[in-house]
């Protein structure tokens, strides 16, 4: 078995869970589980989707959330086992598949059109 066929065989075995279709733009909430101890619990993580990464198994997502005047990003796999869902709160119009320059960006300028339907 080459390198290639074994990452294949690999990746063929992880679990993936179906998640609605989104990209760069979109205001999502992520579930996910964290566990402290003995204690497991679940907590949400609002942002839009800066980018997405990857293909099948090693698949990620950027979401990134601005409270108050700190801004968070935080990199998701797909295929984690924590994530319990995602739900898709808007549409977003942008024209770049990785919406880098929204760091460099505060208040109104932030914003994002939103998909009319």
């Amino acid at each position: 078995m080459g390198k290639p066929e074994l990452i294949k065989f690999v990746e063929s075995q992880v679990e993936r869970k179906e998640f609605p279709s989104f990209k760069a733009g979109d205001t999502v909430t992520v579930k996910y589980k964290i566990v402290e101890g003995n204690k497991e619990r679940t907590q949400s993580f609002q942002g839009v989707v800066l980018q997405r990464a990857g293909n099948s198994a090693t698949e990620t997502f950027t979401v990134r959330k601005v409270s108050g005047n700190t801004a968070v990003e935080r990199i998701f796999p797909i295929a984690s086992p924590f994530i319990d869902s995602i739900d898709i709160n808007k549409r977003g119009v942008v024209r770049r598949a990785r919406i880098f320059y929204l760091r460099g960006l505060r208040g109104k300028k932030a914003r994002i059109r939103e998909k009319r339907k």
